[in-house]
């Protein structure tokens, strides 16, 4: 089930970094997986900022907006890569 969980996350921060990053879509799949890594370097970003309550392990508003926010990073990283 938390597999489940964690398509439905990384599908849903994924598609929503797309339209934030315009241009940096990667399509369905590429968005899932962008949404997936994102969401785990989201959570790890947070703690290390030490924000409480932006947990990753289940599907709340919190580690949405997480995953998003991971999700943003990790295709403005992956646009400088591509620049270059």
């Amino acid at each position: 089930m938390s597999i489940l969980i964690w398509l439905i996350l990384g599908a849903i921060a994924g598609w929503a970094a797309g339209q934030l990053m315009k241009g940096s879509g990667l399509g369905l799949v590429g968005n899932i997986v962008v949404g997936i890594v994102g969401s785990f370097l989201g959570g790890w970003l947070a703690g290390q900022l030490g924000i409480s309550g932006s947990e990753t392990g289940g599907l709340s508003i919190a580690s949405i907006i997480t995953a998003i926010v991971g999700a943003s990073l990790l295709l403005f990283i992956i646009g400088l890569v591509k620049k270059n």
